[in-house]
């Protein structure tokens, strides 16, 4: 099968297009034959070497954790799907034509592949830092880096839970935030009184890693009510770094859920062939995303 890998940390041009064994699914997993899979900033973090402490990696090796497919080998003790069902989920290495997946469900009716695989890391994401910053209904969230995929995701069920919204983007993306929802203002210089002008905000998330904490802290009041999920730096200004994932299979419960009343969609910005993972890399990098990025098998 054909697979993307790396030998080297360093930048996108370490990725390559390599053939590789088949994986098989062990007990509790199901192999997917993958459609799309899902890029993620944590994707280029690990290529980088960025975060050993929390994803040790034994070179050469795969990349991804995102995957929509269909089952193709279901492991022993598996029992809530067979072989043929359409699923979406989180495993290892997914950037491949076949991948193991260790959380999974059935993709909601309406959602192509594509879409499919741009949810299970965001949403888990998202639902784990709304519930570390503590934000409560009738309180105000301001959320730095709205555009892309997990801000995307907070915005949508932070509404739907009754608390209100505030997103920072770039000029580009001003009402697509407004059409989820958020009070919206640029990013840049003047940021902060900007937002000020918006109203109190009671939590603060950081999803970009711009290097915004010591304003999110002083428009907060409080470093505990401020929690990244991008900059390593975020101890030194006693604000929380979230970068331990939950339960996966309730995120993607809670997924199905909330499509299902219509209350969340996160669209998909591009779609790269699995050997243009190098520049799906770049732009990911290059930050400004509105919604997801994805790799098509």
């Amino acid at each position: 099968m054909k697979k993307v890998s790396f030998a080297e940390f360093g930048g996108p041009e370490v990725l390559r297009l390599v053939d590789a064994e088949e994986p098989h699914a062990g007990p509790g997993q199901v192999r997917v034959a993958v459609r799309a899979a899902g890029v993620n900033p944590v994707d280029w973090r690990i290529r980088e070497g960025q975060i050993l402490q929390a994803h040790p990696v034994e070179l050469p090796a795969g990349v991804g954790l995102d995957a929509a497919g269909v089952v193709d080998e279901v492991g022993e003790g598996v029992e809530d799907v067979e072989v043929g069902d359409p699923v979406f989920g989180e495993g290892t290495d997914t950037y491949a034509e076949f991948a193991v997946l260790s959380a999974w469900a059935r993709i909601p009716g309406g959602l192509t592949f594509d879409e499919a695989a741009g949810y299970p890391s965001v949403v888990e994401t998202a639902l784990r830092i709304i519930r570390e910053v503590g934000v409560r209904p009738g309180q105000t969230l301001l959320v730095s880096g709205a555009a892309g995929g997990v801000g995307s995701a907070v915005l949508q069920i932070a509404r739907d839970r009754g608390i209100a919204v505030i997103g920072t983007a770039g000029a580009a993306n001003q009402d697509y935030l407004r059409g989820l929802g958020a009070a919206a203002t640029t990013y840049g210089a003047g940021w902060a009184e900007r937002v000020r002008r918006l109203g109190r905000v009671d939590a603060a998330l950081d999803l970009a890693g711009a290097g915004v904490l010591a304003e999110l802290v002083e428009l907060t009041g409080d470093p505990q009510k401020v929690v990244s999920i991008a900059d390593l730096g975020a101890p030194e200004f006693g604000v929380r770094f979230s970068g331990a994932a939950g339960s996966v299979p309730a995120a993607l419960a809670e997924a199905g859920r909330l499509i299902a009343r219509g209350k969340l969609h996160i669209p998909v910005e591009k779609s790269y062939p699995l050997a243009e993972a190098a520049a799906a890399h770049i732009d990911s990098q290059a930050g400004h995303t509105r919604g997801r990025r994805v790799l098509v098998v």
